[in-house]
């Protein structure tokens, strides 16, 4: 940070979001948790007033995200998503088109022009529960149960 407190071009944020749909195709609520480059923490917890697809939803929360991150004036960005297809469609790997979701992921990509460099990375769910949480808790639903660890099980 320098010192009227805004990030340099090297410093990125990071992005953890999530989106829920109840039922799938259902109403939508985006939750997203922004770490700033001095380590302080933000969160975002959104319905919306249309429903939609998990897919839509997991987009939408991206798009909540970059909104706060272009007014904050950020500059470069880590994302970690659990959505295989949001980190295929828009992390440069060559995905193929998926035509019910191009008017979002269009957005996203012009958002995303007005960033510097973007780090892409999918996590499994389990290392996203703060941002499925408040996706979640926008739909006033409680968190998912931690998932069962696979393994061998214990003899009784």
């Amino acid at each position: 940070m320098n010192p009227v407190g805004e990030s340099t071009p090297l410093s990125p944020w990071t992005i953890y979001c999530d989106g829920s749909a109840v039922p799938n195709p259902g109403r939508m609520g985006l939750g997203v948790v922004l770490c700033a480059p001095d380590g302080t923490r933000h969160q975002l917890s959104q319905a919306t007033h249309t429903t939609g697809c998990n897919n839509e939803a997991e987009l939408r929360a991206l798009l909540l995200a970059l909104g706060e991150l272009q007014a904050r004036g950020a500059s470069a960005l880590r994302v970690y998503s659990d959505s295989s297809i949001l980190v295929e469609q828009l992390g440069g790997a060559a995905a193929r088109p998926i035509a019910r979701l191009q008017d979002l992921l269009d957005q996203a990509r012009t958002l995303l022009q007005s960033f510097g460099p973007v780090q892409w990375q999918w996590i499994p769910r389990h290392r996203n529960t703060e941002a499925d949480a408040l996706a979640r808790a926008a739909l006033g639903l409680a968190p998912k149960p931690p998932a069962r660890a696979l393994g061998k099980r214990r003899k009784k």
